[in-house]
């Protein structure tokens, strides 16, 4: 996991919630919080793959949503899709079901609602029936948000060249640049020649050695 103080985000030299970008690790360095453990394979695949419906809403107290817009939009499409693959009663599926707690709320019916659908209790918030109610401890932290909203252009200094470049020069070996050079120029040499073009010269804003292996093996010249 990376951390960045909300302070320091609001200021930072990149936009951080741009899906593009990766946080630098000398700035923010990778921190260990735990560790996954896949310890068996499934025994049923239909139980306990097919019917998994995984989503990034799930959240454990504690941790929030960013502001990031394709995450804001996974938030409410994971769920649509669930409900659509595997009916409204998704999560009662023993491979969605919460492990410590029995999850208690006002969803009654519908196809697969196969416990006993909560009985006679009432299907509606506030009642007098000592119904579930909503435990603000564990209510998503709150964030700030100001401006004007409207369809505006992006404004927020960036730069679409900067990690790409590290990436090729910094971080990848000489076996993945060799990798990467022969699988572009694989897919990009059926294009038309405008298109080879106008694609290297992005190879080249990234970095110069990196555009120049693409066109050289696209056999043009820029």
């Amino acid at each position: 996991m990376q951390i960045m103080p909300t302070k320091q985000a609001e200021n930072y030299r990149f936009d951080v919630f741009d899906v593009t970008k990766v946080w630098p690790h000398g700035d923010y360095p990778p921190m260990d919080i735990g560790k996954m453990v896949l310890n068996r394979n499934p025994s049923n695949y239909f139980a306990e793959v097919e019917q998994a419906a995984f989503s990034p809403v799930n959240f454990v107290p504690g941790i929030g949503a960013s502001p990031d817009k394709i995450l804001q939009g996974r938030l409410f499409a994971y769920h649509d899709a669930h409900r659509y693959r595997l009916g409204a009663n998704y999560l009662l599926l023993p491979v969605n079901q919460p492990k410590a707690v029995k999850a208690k709320n006002y969803q009654r019916d519908g196809y697969m609602r196969f416990d006993r659908n909560e009985g006679d209790t009432p299907n509606y918030y506030p009642n007098s029936f000592g119904g579930p109610e909503p435990d603000m401890k564990v209510a998503e932290p709150a964030f700030e948000v100001s401006g004007t909203i409207a369809r505006q252009p992006y404004t927020h200094p960036n730069s679409d060249f900067v990690q790409p470049g590290d990436l090729y020069r910094k971080v990848m070996t000489d076996i993945n640049r060799e990798h990467l050079i022969g699988n572009i120029v694989t897919h990009l040499k059926n294009a038309n020649k405008d298109i080879q073009l106008r694609q290297s010269r992005i190879f080249y804003k990234a970095d110069p050695e990196y555009g120049q292996r693409v066109t050289e093996g696209l056999g043009i010249t820029l």
